[in-house]
């Protein structure tokens, strides 16, 4: 079934579906999205997605087009129109179109774009036997620079990053954070296991606030486990039983070895396959 995008309001076939290019958006990386997954029609966790990029869009003094739940309308209406059972949107808003300086006042008229699709992000292959990932030397952004807070469109720190990682023979990278602490991967989040116990690193350490981080953490307290977020350092994930990493494409899936370093006996672990298994359950729900 060809592809039907929503831009302003307007479905258009993949074919016709374009924005000008003085879009600050494109000029600029000028813009914020969301990325939502979408398990037996409905869309996961939709209205945190849409606060988030609210708050995104706040951030950059950036004024969406519509309201909290005209967008949340628009994306069920995409998904809708898309006949997608399972899969994923993409949320977009740029700038829009402005001159080749950087003021964005000279901007007008935010750019709403949706686009549904179907997503695999890994082989199943490394949902059973988990990943093996490096620390590069591109860290995050400093937070004084740019929040990672902010899901902005400029990507290119984590692209940077995840180049580094894929040079180095690994498909997925661990960035730190400028104070050498455990900040997340090029595009999830991060946690290990040790004796147990759930842990996690906290916003304040150049983070994402993942939905899916939200949910696993949820998960494990109604799963009677200690979850906690602390300062990680790499020594912490060398050492630890487990590690697996969360993401509304990647969903939750392990990693068994940093940095040439077995994590644990270098499977996926019980508590990973335990978080795994109710994470699954509740989308599913």
């Amino acid at each position: 079934m060809p592809k039907k995008i929503y831009i302003n309001g307007q479905f258009l076939a993949e074919a016709d579906a374009k924005i000008s290019v003085f879009d600050h958006g494109l000029l600029y990386g000028d813009g914020v999205f969301e990325g939502l997954r979408i398990y037996g029609g409905k869309v996961f966790r939709l209205e945190e997605h849409v606060d988030r990029l609210f708050e995104s869009a706040k951030a950059i003094w950036l004024e969406l087009p519509l309201s909290r739940e005209e967008i949340c309308e628009a994306i069920n209406q995409t998904v809708a129109a898309n006949e997608l059972h399972d899969g994923y949107v993409r949320a977009i808003v740029t700038r829009g179109v402005g001159t080749l300086g950087l003021d964005p006042r000279r901007c007008s008229d935010p750019q709403l774009i949706l686009i549904a699709d179907k997503i695999a992000l890994y082989p199943d292959e490394y949902y059973q036997n988990g990943l093996e990932i490096i620390t590069v030397s591109v860290i995050r952004n400093h937070p004084a620079a740019l929040s990672a807070r902010i899901k902005s469109l400029n990507y290119l720190n984590n692209i940077l990053a995840k180049i580094e990682g894929i040079q180095g023979g690994c498909i997925e990278a661990l960035m730190l954070n400028h104070k050498g602490e455990v900040a997340e991967c090029t595009g999830d989040n991060l946690f290990l296991v040790k004796e147990g116990k759930v842990t996690t690193p906290p916003l304040d350490a150049g983070i994402l606030a993942g939905v899916t981080r939200a949910a696993v953490l949820e998960l494990a307290e109604k799963l009677g486990l200690s979850a906690t977020e602390q300062v990680l350092t790499k020594h912490d994930i060398y050492v630890a039983d487990e590690c697996f990493l969360t993401g509304t494409a990647a969903e939750v899936i392990p990693v068994v070895q940093l940095d040439s370093r077995m994590i644990g006996d270098g499977k996926p672990g019980p508590v990973t396959r335990q978080l795994t298994e109710a994470f699954h359950q509740m989308v599913r729900e």
